[in-house]
């Protein structure tokens, strides 16, 4: 009977951490596997086999059941509104949170991202805006920056008026 109650008991856990890759699916699948560890459990106490063990085992099986029942509930509720997918930042404006010298941190839309600036040092307190999305990486264009000195021993600046003195 005890071999019973650990495999049933391991499925939960497997399930519960397939769960966390895959979706709420294995979430509901652990949930219903936790049922049934914890009527197999209680099963065996009321069969005289009630050790504090099996008191332990069926409390944390509860516990871990109705944990990934409310996280597959959750899952599945939610899922297609706008709380369930991040909309792409490109295009938004920002501020920058910290100086990007290139890289550092900004605030777009109420999140903290990590970025870069593609045209110079940013100071902090600058307002962006969101040119690409790589990941949780953006790339930012700065509104107020310091010239870089760049490989070819001018600055960004002056290399846009070369440009456009030619």
């Amino acid at each position: 009977m005890w071999v019973i109650a650990g495999v049933l008991l391991g499925l939960v856990v497997l399930a519960s951490l397939v769960g966390f890759h895959s979706g709420p699916h294995a979430h509901v699948v652990a949930g219903v596997v936790g049922v049934l560890a914890a009527a197999w459990l209680v099963f065996m106490a009321v069969d005289g086999r009630s050790a504090p063990v099996l008191w332990a085992l069926l409390s944390a099986d509860l516990v871990v059941s109705v944990g990934v029942g409310l996280m597959a509930w959750n899952g599945l509720t939610r899922r297609g509104t706008s709380a369930h997918h991040i909309s792409s930042p490109e295009g938004a404006e920002g501020v920058a949170v910290s100086d990007l010298a290139p890289e550092g941190i900004i605030r777009v839309r109420g999140e903290q991202w990590s970025a870069a600036s593609v045209n110079g040092t940013v100071r902090s307190g600058t307002r962006v805006q969101v040119l690409r999305r790589a990941g949780v990486h953006l790339e930012v264009w700065g509104e107020d920056v310091e010239a870089v000195p760049t490989a070819g021993g001018f600055s960004l600046d002056e290399g846009e008026s070369k440009e456009r003195s030619t």
